[in-house]
């Protein structure tokens, strides 16, 4: 079996090799060939360095900084382009354990599923993001008519097959693929199975990243974040919510799993 293992991030220096590493040593057992395709998104420390001399990791830097979206998705693309029998997708700050990758390799080919959600357990986030991460839940379930489970997380292990349907229709720009995602899979009757995973604190110094900005003493919304979150609304609408968007009625393709 071949796996490609991609993640997507930017200014990670600090955990993720050590993440790759650990990634590496509880995924060979299950496969003869393991890879590693970083989608880089301009960072300004050393990440895009952190691998230089590793013989199954590729970085690929992005040619502009464009965000957590559109580098999640040229990570997949990465990630298919050696045709591998299995995929999974994780962010680069190194939030969960290696232990669970293999759990969802085979859920994923002993459940003969198209892909599996890492649902994240212990999440510390701010208050803000908890209630956005809540909002987003309801709408999604509302659209979908089924709730889904951590409907953003970007642990996902995917049938090659699968994902091409919904890379394919995601625009190469597209602000929260992994929304468009789930809600496409659950109304495409895409076989999809959750399983529970630990979500740890993010890997090096900072544990909170600079995503968002530097919160100061108040914990309120950043303004990049409120903007972001004004966006991907708008794009969620555009794009999967809308009577005629082009992702409302995305069938699974009936050779997935075969």
């Amino acid at each position: 079996m071949n796996d490609a293992v991609e993640e997507s991030g930017q200014n990670e220096v600090e955990g993720i090799r050590g993440f790759i590493d650990e990634i590496r040593t509880a995924v060979t057992p299950l496969t003869e060939v393991v890879s590693f395709h970083v989608a880089d998104d301009r960072s300004t420390d050393a990440t895009a360095a952190a691998f230089d001399g590793v013989a199954d990791t590729v970085v690929e830097v992005q040619a502009v900084n464009r965000g957590h979206g559109p580098t999640a998705l040229a990570a997949y693309r990465a990630g298919l382009s050696v045709d591998p029998e299995v995929l999974v997708h994780v962010d680069g700050d190194g939030q969960f354990h290696g232990a669970d990758f293999p759990r969802l390799i085979e859920a994923l080919m002993s459940e003969n599923a198209d892909v599996v959600h890492g649902v994240r357990d212990g999440r510390t986030d701010p208050w803000y993001r908890r209630v956005l991460t809540g909002a987003v839940g309801l709408l999604i379930a509302v659209a979908a008519g089924q709730r889904i489970p951590d409907v953003n997380t970007p642990l996902r292990a995917y049938r090659p097959e699968a994902l091409r349907v919904l890379i394919d229709a995601v625009p190469a720009d597209a602000t929260v693929p992994h929304v468009h995602f789930s809600l496409a899979e659950a109304r495409g009757g895409f076989r999809v199975r959750y399983l529970r995973v630990e979500s740890i604190p993010r890997r090096g110094a900072s544990s909170t990243g600079t995503m968002w900005g530097r919160a100061g003493g108040i914990s309120l919304p950043p303004k990049r974040l409120r903007t972001f979150v004004r966006a991907a609304l708008a794009e969620a609408w555009q794009l999967s919510l809308r009577p005629s968007a082009p992702l409302r009625h995305l069938p699974r393709p009936e050779h997935v799993g075969s």
